[in-house]
């Protein structure tokens, strides 16, 4: 669906990164750098688009379910850093409200940079309308959206039992199939989240089946090693015993 060059204008050194990865942790200390919430919902409606950028941005740190209707509106924005900005300030404050307009924007965004920070933001919502969009954008988007998309499925986890194994079969596909070595990294990342979750039934025996796979035949050595972390922390018995067994042998 769509190309790869639709981040052309992103470095390509971070495009595959996660919004949080350049977000400071909300301790003590940054606690005392936080804008004032009541400033910063008055510029998410300034006329100026790097005020509501630069407002929108502030709810990355700031938790008030006061600006989230404002976020919504935001993501229509005209200016791209401006949806970007409101995407990842409603994954600091989701709501069941914000679901279908992400879902809605993930559909029709060109840009790239946009849909990155709505997936992650649907994950944030952990809302069972929210599978079936990141399960497409798993199989269909460019790359640091399927990256992103992988993660947030493991949310599912939070979401139900139904959710859960609706994600399942995605990851999997993805782990087996995806070109980029850092999706089907993901991808085994997020299957062992859900496993952690499942009761022992065919799902999950399908989905340790597709993490043993991939942590004896992946060529890319990071995939094995995240495949290999998650086994075990699902701490699937055949996992377990299929890791030190090829260990043993000299595999790795």
């Amino acid at each position: 669906m769509y190309d790869d060059d639709d981040l052309s204008l992103l470095d390509p050194e971070v495009e595959l990164e996660s919004p949080l990865d350049k977000m400071e942790p909300l301790t003590a200390e940054s606690e005392v750098a936080k804008p004032d919430p009541e400033v910063m919902l008055v510029l998410l409606e300034n006329f100026r688009p790097q005020q509501r950028m630069l407002a929108a941005r502030a709810f990355c740190d700031i938790e008030d379910e006061r600006a989230t209707p404002l976020l919504i509106r935001l993501l229509t924005d005209s200016c791209p850093l401006v949806r970007v900005s409101a995407a990842y300030g409603i994954g600091r404050n989701p709501s069941q409200e914000a679901v279908e307009p992400l879902i809605a924007q993930l559909n029709q965004d060109w840009n790239g940079y946009v849909r990155k920070g709505v997936v992650w933001a649907l994950g944030n919502c952990r809302d069972r309308r929210c599978l079936a969009p990141l399960a497409n954008a798993l199989r269909t988007d460019i790359s640091a959206v399927r990256l992103w998309s992988a993660s947030a499925l493991a949310q599912m986890a939070e979401v139900g039992y139904e959710a859960a194994i609706g994600a399942i079969p995605p990851l999997i596909e993805a782990l087996v199939q995806d070109q980029v070595a850092a999706v089907r990294s993901n991808s085994a990342w997020a299957i062992g989240q859900l496993c952690k979750e499942l009761p022992s039934n065919i799902v999950y025996a399908t989905a340790i089946d597709a993490l043993i796979q991939a942590f004896a035949e992946d060529k890319d050595l990071g995939v094995r090693e995240d495949t290999k972390a998650a086994l075990l922390g699902v701490g699937d018995p055949r996992g377990l015993q299929l890791i030190e067994t090829l260990e043993q042998e000299g595999w790795f």
